[in-house]
């Protein structure tokens, strides 16, 4: 069963992925463009000889960006797939349209929403090349701890909602959550290496651009995940097994 359900999650990533290209190719690409236009003329101006194209922007915009959104969508769904397979049964009486969109939701927020928070997306030509492995390491290292968090503050819930109650035990395990991450993401260091001439506007465009890719893939993989699943032999299956040791 779990093969089958890791099939349908790439599956379903891989539909994510591709409405995720059309997005990124109609609204993110128009933003890279400029960024990267302005990076040129800013190392023209300081009489810096343009770096050699090694992989043309028309492959970057097309083939490139949909091999890896695709791979990163069946990569992801994969993955999320799995964790289903074990919080199945796990989660109370939520059904599972109702599980696969409440992993999505959590997913989000902490592969997305909390390290970009602390380190939002930068479009071509902003950054120091010298810091990337640094920026990488502090991006991964926050979303490492998002997801320690996550799943402590899902404990936590389950025991306050024992005695509290399943609202109030949620708002315990929510604040608590807000509360770490808080106190991690200000102890980080900060990094902000965006040049005081790079134009605002395209800066939030860009960023808005790139948070929507990820708010269509995991939304699409959430809801398209639980429809499939709903409707395959797996929920006949377990439902047999839940009636046989009744």
């Amino acid at each position: 069963m779990v093969g089958k359900l890791l099939v349908r999650g790439m599956l379903a990533g891989i539909v994510a992925g591709l409405l995720t290209f059309s997005f990124a190719r109609i609204v993110g690409e128009p933003q890279v463009d400029q960024a990267i236009s302005f990076g040129e003329k800013a190392a023209a101006a300081r009489g810096e000889a343009p770096e050699p194209e090694i992989v043309s922007r028309e492959t970057q915009a097309g083939l490139g960006l949909l091999t890896g959104v695709v791979t990163y969508g069946a990569a992801f769904g994969g993955l999320f797939s799995l964790v289903f397979a074990y919080s199945y049964g796990r989660a109370g009486t939520l059904s599972v349209r109702a599980l696969s969109a409440w992993l999505a939701l959590g997913a989000f927020i902490a592969l997305v929403i909390v390290p970009n928070i602390k380190y939002p997306a930068n479009p071509p030509s902003v950054g120091d090349p010298e810091t990337i492995g640094t920026r990488t390491g502090l991006f991964f290292l926050t979303i490492a701890i998002s997801l320690v968090t996550m799943v402590f503050s899902l404990k936590v819930r389950r025991r306050a909602a024992a005695k509290l109650g399943a609202w109030n035990g949620s708002i315990v395990a929510g604040l608590m959550f807000a509360a770490i991450i808080a106190a991690v993401q200000l102890s980080m260091p900060v990094i902000n290496e965006v040049p005081a001439a790079f134009p605002a506007v395209l800066l939030w465009k860009f960023r808005v651009a790139a948070i929507g890719m990820q708010v269509i893939m995991w939304t699409t993989i959430g809801l398209l995940f639980g429809a499939m699943v709903e409707r395959s032999a797996f929920m006949r299956t377990n439902a047999h097994v839940t009636r046989k040791s009744v």
